[in-house]
């Protein structure tokens, strides 16, 4: 089984080819529409996924939706509840998800759905053919800041188990959060990025 997280990314789709290859018999799509999605993917996220499944060859009844989550935790939370409410005992699942996104959709599913094997995976390609799939360098650069915040501080909020990050990784976040990539970064109430054990 696999799920396909939901974002603005419809690369996502593409575990359409999981199912072509016979490596996941059914394929979830999980995800509302976002600030990021809502001009692109209007009818939400998972819907659009599907669609582009079946596009790709993916027969319909291969496909389930999710269409509610809206972050990370509830695409999971979200995908669980759905499965159990259809009958599927599930032991393991393929997470799709953007190429900058596999450890934090790791990390959130093995908090969130302890008792299930997690394997993590997305579109394999570099970070400059992302950026041209995207069409905007800034805002990946923002995101894949944002996602790293996300890796430090949400184990200490009990959204996500905690995973070490390298030095170089965090001296880079450094950077790049206080060289202005920083539209995609939690912040407090006074407005300041929230940093790790904040």
């Amino acid at each position: 089984m696999a799920i396909g997280l939901g974002s603005h990314d419809l690369g996502v789709a593409e575990a359409a080819d999981l199912y072509k290859r016979g490596m996941a018999p059914l394929l979830v799509f999980t995800g509302a529409t976002s600030p990021t999605t809502r001009e692109r993917m209007p009818r939400g996220e998972a819907v659009h996924y599907k669609e582009r499944a079946i596009e790709l060859g993916v027969p319909a009844s291969a496909v389930m939706v999710e269409p509610r989550a809206r972050n990370t935790g509830e695409n999971i939370r979200c995908s669980r509840d759905l499965l159990t409410e259809a009958g599927i005992t599930v032991s393991s699942v393929l997470l799709i998800s953007k190429p900058y996104e596999g450890r934090r959709a790791y990390a959130t599913a093995r908090k969130l759905w302890p008792d299930v094997e997690i394997v993590s995976a997305s579109s394999p390609m570099t970070l400059r053919d992302y950026v041209d799939s995207i069409g905007d360098a800034r805002l990946v650069i923002d995101m894949l800041v944002g996602a790293l915040q996300r890796l430090l501080v949400y184990p200490a909020q009990g959204f996500m188990i905690s995973q070490q990050v390298p030095g170089d990784v965090l001296d880079a976040y450094d950077r790049l959060s206080t060289g202005g990539y920083a539209s995609r970064l939690l912040r407090d109430s006074e407005g300041t990025a929230l940093r790790p054990n904040a």
